[in-house]
């Protein structure tokens, strides 16, 4: 290239030689550059994030005399939203050894509509802390139902104790590696439908007709 030339291209606006060397590029560059961005993200976040383990102790609502299963039942979903009310965290956070602020944040209740239990589940980063946590709220849940057992006429009963999780309930490297790949993928995918195409003589067509050119058509026929 000549010394002319080279001023020339030099002096040329800088998106417009941008734009030159994205012309040369293939169409379809936006999927594979969405798909490698993606995977590379998911997998920097699955490596870089801490793993979360989840444990879970069990309560049961049995009936006593004057009551049936189907008071049980409602009684164990009433119980499932007291469970992480501040007068049940407050008499847990002691055994729990984490104050009521981690507790509300890291401890569930849930319950089945045809099924007197109630799952207490308790997350953290470390096993034995979740382990605790599980275990506090579930005897202090038992504890405060046996105040009121009399009137209700059921009586919540520890079922199952929460054990060590073992294995970390927070997703894998692989899993958000493959997440970010499926979700770069489609934005790439997206980029590329939108993107304009562009004819032979280098003039770009939008993929969607405007507005006014759609209007006119309607107009025509």
């Amino acid at each position: 290239m000549t010394e002319a030339a080279q001023e020339r291209a030099a002096s040329r606006p800088l998106s417009a030689r941008i734009g030159a060397r994205t012309r040369k590029a293939p169409r379809w560059w936006p999927l594979p550059a969405g798909i490698l961005l993606g995977a590379l993200a998911g997998g920097v976040y699955g490596v870089a994030s801490t793993p979360e383990y989840t444990a879970t102790s069990y309560v049961i609502a049995v009936p006593t005399k004057g009551s049936d299963a189907m008071s049980a039942t409602g009684f164990a979903q009433a119980y499932s939203r007291v469970a992480t009310q501040v007068a049940v965290l407050s008499d847990a956070q002691v055994a729990a050894g984490v104050p009521v602020e981690t507790l509300r944040s890291s401890v569930r209740a849930e319950t089945s509509p045809d099924a007197p239990m109630v799952a207490i589940s308790a997350a953290s980063d470390e096993p034995a802390e979740a382990m605790a946590m599980a275990n506090a709220v579930a005897r202090a849940l038992t504890a405060n139902a046996s105040h009121t057992k009399d009137s209700t006429h059921v009586e919540l009963l520890r079922f199952t104790r929460a054990v060590r999780p073992t294995e970390a309930s927070s997703p894998s490297a692989g899993l958000t590696t493959l997440v970010g790949t499926c979700a770069g993928g489609l934005l790439g995918g997206l980029a590329l439908l939108l993107r304009p195409r562009r004819e032979p003589d280098g003039r770009a067509t939008p993929t969607v007709p405007a507005p006014a050119a759609a209007d006119a058509m309607r107009g025509g026929a």
